[in-house]
């Protein structure tokens, strides 16, 4: 089982996750919350649909996201002009602002987490990573647009 690409990155994403927790204490985002609020900051104005793509989350758990981070006043969702079935998402400045203070704790949990390789290491171990999502990227429950 030690052996088993499945098992090692499923307890690589539990540490990831411990060490994001740990040095983002005291903010209460979580990564997929972060990574959300870090994407509307470089696209906003993204529907639930778009959003989903960018970020590799389901669209259930993509309203919750959002529902949880607009009731703390960090994102806003209002109707689009385009089409006004479809809500589009826009961070705020609070939002922006929480993003901002966060980054650092956020770079001290990446630079953690990579810590044990040496810097070679980390750049092929990220790429090799990324090889695998683009080749895997349809297996996903939400295809990440970035890999299609």
């Amino acid at each position: 089982m030690w052996q088993r690409p499945g098992f090692l990155i499923r307890r690589l994403n539990q540490i990831h996750i411990a060490l994001f927790f740990e040095c983002c204490k005291g903010f209460e985002i979580t990564p997929v919350q972060y990574g959300l609020l870090t994407t509307l900051s470089e696209r906003p104005g993204l529907d639930q649909t778009s959003l989903c793509a960018e970020v590799g989350v389901d669209r259930t758990t993509m309203a919750d996201v959002l529902r949880r981070l607009e009731e703390r006043g960090l994102v806003k969702r209002e109707p689009s002009p385009a089409d006004g079935r479809q809500k589009i998402a826009n961070i705020t400045t609070k939002g922006r602002r929480v993003m901002n203070e966060m980054y650092e704790s956020m770079r001290e949990a990446q630079v953690r987490f990579l810590a044990p390789l040496d810097p070679k290491e980390r750049a092929e171990f990220v790429r090799m990573m990324m090889l695998l999502v683009e080749g895997n990227n349809q297996y996903g429950r939400t295809s990440l647009k970035h890999f299609d």
